[in-house]
C-alpha cells in the first residue's frame, strides 16, 4: 500500500483522530522552534514533507496540517515548483498561543506562571498611576464575583476583566495588551477545568479569590506599589497553586475511574 493508502487508513481509525490535534501541535512546534532558533532562517528552504515524516515519525497528513497551519500564521509559503520556504518576515513574527495550543489544565498553568510574574509589577505601576475611573471599574468587576447567583463562566470572565483593568490602570499599553490576550485565551478552558473539578473547587472558591483581589484594589486604592506588588504575588501564586492541585485532583480521579473500568471487565 502506498503512504496515500496508509494516510487514508490511519484517518479512519478512531485513535489517530483522537491523538490528531496533539500530533499536528507537536509538528508545529517543532518547524516552528527550527525557524525561530535560526536553524532555517528566513528565506531558505525547508525540508521535504518526506523528510519531516522521517525525522518526526508521524503521517504525510499531519505534516501537511502542520505546514497549513503554520503557512496560515505567515511562517512559511509554498512557492510553485520549488517547494517550501521560511517566510522573508518570519522572525519578526507576533508572539502568539493558539487556542490548540491551550489543550489541557497544564498549559492553563504555565499560562498563569507567565502571570505570576507580569502582574506583580504591573499592579505596583497600576498603584502609582491609576484615576478614580479605573478604581470604579475594579470595584464593579468585584461587585459581579460577589454576587451569588452568579456562574462560573461569568465568574471566570469578570476575574479575568479585573485584572484587564488593572493592566490598564498601569498606563502601560503593552502591559494591556498582554493580559487581554493572556485572558482571551484563558477563560475557556479555565471555565472547563473548574466546572469539571467542581467538587474539588468548592463553595470556597468565590470567598478566596475576592480576598485576594480586595487585598489587590486596597492597595491600588492607596497608592502602595510595594504592597500591590505583594498583593498580586500572593493571588496570582494563590491561583497557580489551586489549579496544580484541581490537576492533581483530575488526574487521580481519571486513574480511579480508568481502575474501576478494568476491574468492571
Amino acid at each position: 500500500m502506498g503512504q496515500a493508502g496508509i494516510d487514508a487508513a490511519d484517518d479512519e481509525r478512531p485513535s489517530h483522530r483522537k491523538r490528531r490535534p496533539s500530533l499536528v501541535a507537536a509538528a508545529c512546534e517543532h518547524i516552528r522552534n527550527s525557524i525561530l532558533s535560526g536553524a532555517h532562517r528566513p528565506g531558505s528552504q525547508l525540508p521535504t514533507e518526506g523528510v519531516f515524516v522521517e525525522i518526526l515519525g508521524v503521517s504525510r497528513t499531519v505534516i501537511r496540517e502542520a505546514v497549513a497551519r503554520l503557512a496560515a500564521e505567515g511562517l512559511v509559503e509554498a512557492r510553485q515548483g520549488k517547494g517550501l520556504f521560511v517566510s522573508d518576515t518570519a522572525r519578526y513574527q507576533a508572539f502568539q498561543v493558539t487556542r490548540d495550543e491551550v489543550e489541557n489544565l497544564s498549559d492553563v498553568i504555565q499560562l498563569l506562571e507567565l502571570r505570576l510574574c507580569v502582574e506583580t509589577e504591573m499592579a505596583a505601576l497600576a498603584a502609582e498611576r491609576r484615576s478614580e475611573l479605573d478604581l470604579m471599574n475594579m470595584r464593579q468587576q468585584l461587585k459581579i464575583l460577589a454576587e451569588s447567583e452568579v456562574g462560573l463562566e461569568d465568574s471566570v470572565k469578570a476575574d479575568v476583566e479585573f485584572h484587564s483593568v488593572i493592566a490598564r490602570a498601569s498606563k502601560n499599553t503593552y502591559y494591556a495588551k498582554l493580559i487581554d490576550f493572556l485572558g482571551v485565551r484563558l477563560v475557556p478552558p479555565r471555565s472547563l477545568y473548574l466546572r469539571q473539578g467542581q467538587a474539588y473547587v468548592g463553595d470556597s472558591y468565590k470567598a478566596v479569590i475576592s480576598t485576594e483581589h480586595e487585598a489587590i484594589l486596597e492597595a491600588i486604592i492607596r497608592s502602595d506599589r510595594d504592597r500591590a506588588r505583594k498583593a498580586a504575588h500572593a493571588h496570582m501564586s494563590g491561583s497557580l497553586k489551586r489549579h496544580r492541585e484541581l490537576h492533581d485532583f483530575m488526574s487521580a480521579s481519571s486513574a480511579f475511574g480508568a481502575r474501576q473500568t478494568t476491574n468492571a471487565t
